[in-house]
Formats: structure tokens, sequence, C-alpha cells
């Protein structure tokens, strides 16, 4: 069980970063830092859109529109931020106890 409690802790903190990542480079892409033209940079933006908008998606829906603000992607690195540092530490610690039979 141990281990599986490390790698969804591992996930998340990939998830973390993977997230990070893409607020970074969309806003790169918004103060035209880098030019969305460039294959390299459009192939990355197409990733991680795959990867992060499943999870932004059902947010944006529920939250209101703030024009040109998206705030989806704050929410889920509060869920995550919480997720590890108050459930996973949790886990930890039910797996650590001894079970009395």
């Amino acid at each position: 069980m141990f281990l599986v409690i490390s790698l969804v802790d591992f996930l998340l903190m990939i998830l973390n970063w993977v997230i990070v990542a893409q607020v970074v480079l969309s806003w790169l892409v918004a103060f035209n830092v880098v030019n969305r033209q460039s294959r390299f940079v459009a192939s990355v933006l197409q990733a991680l859109d795959v990867v992060t908008e499943p999870l932004y998606r059902p947010l944006r829906r529920i939250l209101p529109d703030f024009g040109g603000l998206d705030f989806a992607p704050l929410v889920v690195l509060l869920v995550v931020f919480f997720l590890r540092s108050r459930v996973v530490p949790y886990l930890y610690a039910a797996t650590a106890t001894p079970v009395a039979y």
C-alpha cells in the first residue's frame, strides 16, 4: 500500500509541475515572448493541453466568467496542494499504524 500512496504522491507532484509549465508557457505566448508558429512550441502546448484540459473543463463550467482570466489552473493547483499536504500524509500515517487482530 505504501508503494501506491508514493506513486499517487509522485503523480500529484508531476501534475503540479505540468500545470505550472502550462501556465508559464501560455503567458509567454500571450506576451509574444515565444511564437506559437514554432512547431516545437505548438507541440509542447498541445501536449500540455491534452493533459490539463480534462481537469480544467468541469471547473470552467462552474467558475464565473472573468473575461480573459482563467482561474481553473489555480483551483486545480489548490486541490493538488491540499491533497499533497493533508490527504497523502494521512494515508502514509494510516498505513504505518499496526493493525491489531
